[in-house]
């Protein structure tokens, strides 16, 4: 089974959770799933993420208990696993919270069935429309404000990594129109996280190639000349 398959396989097991309004995929998915035909080639991670705004998460949770081909890890309750022998993947819920205006904010939001690490970057994470993958609903956010929460990441090694490279996906399939929006989304950033975003990128454009993911090596045009323009920004 391919990794598309897999990974609409998992979106229609949890859909009733997709429909849900305020619900986003926000993670590494969201660049396979914007290729034309959802073609599912810039493969970073073998999981989805789930973004659950805190004001729903009663609603999502009343939604959750008609998934079935996936339950709540015994461990970590916020990621639901598919059976031993299944070829779903994994989905992590996670919180979103518009007045956590700090990017670099966190907090847990406590609860026994479905507790969810809330991030202050995903505030920066706006809807898109939604879009249709083999009949089912998809919400996704904008590009622009999911490249910024990708490259405002303090994670080191490995998921620091994959953040970026997520962030290069995203850019890979953007259009003029999405720079221009990143370009504004970044000016009016703190300048703290102005440099932390710019910081990543100096890293992505350093990045070697990892078998089966985004490759950079090709790309470091690109990347440099969005850290030009956004360096730009910071000129007086």
């Amino acid at each position: 089974m391919s990794f598309r398959d897999r990974l609409v396989a998992t979106l229609r097991a949890i859909e009733p959770v997709l429909l849900e309004p305020g619900v986003l995929v926000v993670g590494s998915e969201v660049p396979n799933l914007l290729e034309p035909g959802a073609a599912s080639t810039l493969v970073v991670s073998q999981d989805v993420d789930i973004g659950v705004p805190v004001t729903a998460h009663a609603a999502v949770k009343e939604r959750l208990r008609s998934v079935e081909a996936l339950r709540p890890s015994p461990e970590e309750p916020s990621v639901w696993i598919p059976p031993q022998g299944s070829t779903l993947l994994e989905v992590n819920f996670v919180g979103m919270d518009a007045a956590l205006a700090d990017p670099g904010a966190a907090y847990v939001l406590e609860d026994h069935e479905l507790p969810l690490l809330v991030f202050g970057a995903l505030s920066l994470v706006e809807p898109a429309d939604p879009i249709d993958v083999d009949g089912i609903r998809v919400p996704v956010p904008r590009k622009a404000g999911l490249v910024l929460e990708k490259l405002l990441t303090d994670r080191t090694a490995e998921k620091g990594e994959r953040d970026r490279l997520v962030a290069l996906g995203l850019l890979l399939i953007g259009d003029e129109r999405d720079l221009t929006e990143l370009e504004a989304r970044y000016a009016a950033l703190a300048a703290a996280d102005r440099h932390t975003v710019r910081s990543n990128l100096a890293i992505l454009s350093l990045t070697h190639r990892r078998l089966g993911m985004p490759d950079p090596e090709p790309q470091r045009e690109r990347v440099a000349t969005l850290l030009r323009r956004f360096e730009e920004v910071e000129v007086p």
